[in-house]
């Protein structure tokens, strides 16, 4: 047993190098060993007890049910060539203009990231967007970009669209309509601010012209089947957030059940599908779980709070701009899944609730748009790119380096989020006004 004095210098050591590790991936190593083998590390020399570390496991139970539902729903509709329709009708309805393509994508983004949740536009959006631009023939950087960020500008406007959401309020979410009323307005700030960013940061690239002709994709009865099923698992998870209930296990009923469907029509075996699902990213946000309860077991949500409580003296509207912003930063410091799991627990501790509550989200969710290493959803949509550029696909090479997205993020992010935090200052002055 280590004593508890060299176990205080330890434990966060193991972390931090754990955590730096997932995000730098030296000699290519997938993030998931680096995390498994650091929660491992803590058990094995008992600064974390067996007991201890399977409940911090349990924890996640509904964030593990919400990811494999998700997964599985956007395999299947990859698979029907649902994304590639989507991806083909924008390219047809630009009407040769790169600008109403870049409108036109960024809309797709936004509705799959709203309903699908971001990790779908990140992972599997991405590729069916790529491969329509390059049979464009138009640089594909503006519309790849374009993925990646509106899958967190989008992440905030229901609690479906990002499992951060799940982290950050998993012992009191909000009912749906609390939900609309504190998110709704600061979403669509976020939505229009990066759009506009983007548009001016790509208009180069964007008063070009479509000179090359697309196929038009159909979409197959199967496909449309995993619209009509999709439309409809939307409708259950909007009623059991309505209802204030957990929303994993109806994410992960509703999508087996619409993979029976389709399979069982299709004539097809579901279980290749299961082959597809990211089990790997599960097992990342299991060991991420057991870190972030070892930290705080050392002390550290004292800290957060007393941090919190400081920030709060400041005033409520400027102490929501600090909060937001030292959040969204620190995301791509940390990452915004063990920075989720920290703030959500300083959250419930310090019984934080209203327009600070609300900023600390915005941050956690809109942070990671300042660079690569801020979301898991962002890391997905780097890995995709990299697997096309691996896999020898045609086209102009992808090499989107740390650097080449913080040009874009240093200036898309602090202004979408500081518009987001100011529609939220708003609304709560309007709600406090009434």
């Amino acid at each position: 047993m280590i004593p508890i004095d060299i176990a205080r210098i330890v434990l966060p050591l193991i972390v931090a190098i754990s955590i730096a590790l997932m995000l730098t991936r030296p000699r290519g190593i997938p993030e998931v060993w680096w995390i498994s083998g650091g929660a491992l590390l803590l058990i094995v020399l008992r600064l974390v007890p067996l007991k201890l570390a399977g409940q911090a496991v349990a924890k996640g139970s509904d964030v593990y049910l919400f990811l494999i539902g998700m997964m599985l729903l956007s395999e299947l509709a990859r698979e029907q060539g649902v994304f590639d329709w989507v991806a083909s009708v924008a390219v047809r309805g630009a009407n040769g203009s790169c600008s109403r393509l870049f409108l036109l994508v960024y809309g797709v983004g936004t509705l799959v990231t709203i309903f699908m949740s971001n990790d779908a536009t990140a992972v599997v959006l991405t590729p069916a967007i790529l491969t329509a631009v390059r049979k464009a023939k138009v640089s594909p950087l503006p519309y790849l970009f374009v993925c990646a960020l509106i899958a967190n500008a989008a992440s905030f406007v229901l609690p479906i669209s990002n499992p951060a959401n799940l982290v950050v309020f998993h012992t009191g979410m909000p009912p749906l309509g609390t939900w609309l009323a504190d998110f709704g307005v600061p979403s669509v700030f976020s939505i229009l601010v990066t759009y506009f960013v983007m548009r001016f940061m790509f208009r180069e690239d964007l008063c070009k012209s479509i000179d090359c002709e697309v196929e038009d994709a159909k979409l197959s009865s199967n496909g449309r089947l995993v619209l009509a099923g999709l439309a409809l698992m939307i409708a259950v998870l909007l009623t059991a957030s309505a209802f204030r209930k957990d929303l994993g296990l109806p994410t992960c009923l509703a999508a087996l059940v619409i993979t029976a469907v389709v399979s069982i029509k299709a004539r097809s075996n579901p279980f290749h599908l299961a082959k597809e699902i990211s089990w790997a990213t599960l097992i990342l946000v299991a060991g991420l779980f057991v870190m972030v309860d070892a930290v705080e077991s050392q002390g550290a949500l004292n800290l957060t709070q007393q941090w919190l409580a400081w920030a709060s003296h400041l005033g409520q509207n400027v102490g929501a701009l600090v909060v937001g912003f030292v959040v969204g930063i620190a995301n791509n410091i940390v990452n915004n899944l063990p920075l989720g799991l920290i703030a959500g627990g300083t959250i419930q501790a310090a019984h934080t609730k209203g327009l600070m509550a609300n900023a600390v989200l915005i941050g956690v969710d809109l942070g990671p748009n300042l660079s690569v290493t801020g979301s898991l959803a962002t890391i997905l949509w780097l890995l995709a790119l990299r697997k096309d550029s691996a896999e020898g696909a045609g086209g102009e090479k992808l090499d989107v380096s740390f650097w080449k997205f913080l040009k874009v993020g240093a200036v898309a992010m602090p202004v979408a989020l500081f518009a987001a935090l100011g529609g939220a200052i708003l609304m709560n002055m309007l709600v406090g006004k009434h």
